[in-house]
């Protein structure tokens, strides 16, 4: 688990083909490894990666296909930078909100605007993600915790203050840039629970109207 306050920005080494899937080298820059033991989770643009080896001015991890195919991590060249976080402790200031590190899709930058000494960013989210994500609530944007400020469809809005921008990589980010998504975690168990015994059944759809009003939730 993580918090989505980043740590670090670090940048990528190497991305190495492996046979369907791929070594990802990263250097770590002032991110302390002091601690980190081979095995430890660490998040890269918000997703959760194992340490597989410890060079000394950073660590390496697998990537699998299905990560590959699922984040924006395949598209990562010698240089990229990349936020870093190390996996929380019970010691550990929450200062965001918990994050998995497992990124649920693929969401694009639309929009990029200077308001003041902030950035206001429009994204647009895949169509099937739009449902958990609301005003006010947080979402986790190449794992970093942010505040939903506005949300049309599936576009949502966030204003990017000055300290945001220089610790991790937004700054970077341009209209059309992809970044990994993570929604709230409590929204995605909230749809499941509200399924009932549903849940079991492999052809429910999902929290509907129709579910809703069978739940009693609707008249």
């Amino acid at each position: 688990m993580f918090t989505g306050i980043i740590q670090a920005v670090g940048a990528v080494h190497s991305l190495q083909p492996r046979g369907g899937d791929a070594r990802l080298r990263i250097r770590t820059g002032k991110l302390d490894l002091g601690d980190v033991r081979l095995g430890d989770s660490i998040a890269v643009n918000g997703v959760c990666l194992t340490a597989v080896e410890l060079p000394g001015d950073g660590f390496v991890a697998d990537v699998s296909r299905e990560t590959l195919s699922l984040t924006s991590l395949g598209g990562l060249r010698p240089g990229s930078p990349v936020n870093l976080e190390k996996a929380l402790t019970l010691a550990t200031r929450l200062g965001g909100h918990l994050v998995s590190g497992h990124v649920d899709g693929l969401g694009t930058v639309i929009d990029r605007r200077e308001d003041a000494r902030s950035v206001r960013f429009t994204l647009e989210a895949p169509p099937e993600l739009a449902r958990y994500i609301a005003h006010k609530g947080s979402i986790a944007v190449d794992g970093t915790s942010l505040t939903v400020n506005g949300v049309e469809g599936a576009r949502f809005h966030l204003n990017i203050v000055p300290h945001t921008l220089k610790e991790t990589i937004m700054d970077t980010y341009a209209a059309g840039t992809r970044v990994n998504l993570e929604v709230d975690l409590l929204a995605r168990y909230l749809e499941r629970l509200l399924l009932g015994e549903r849940a079991a059944d492999p052809g429910e759809a999902g929290v509907t109207l129709e579910a809703l009003s069978r739940a009693g939730f609707r008249n």
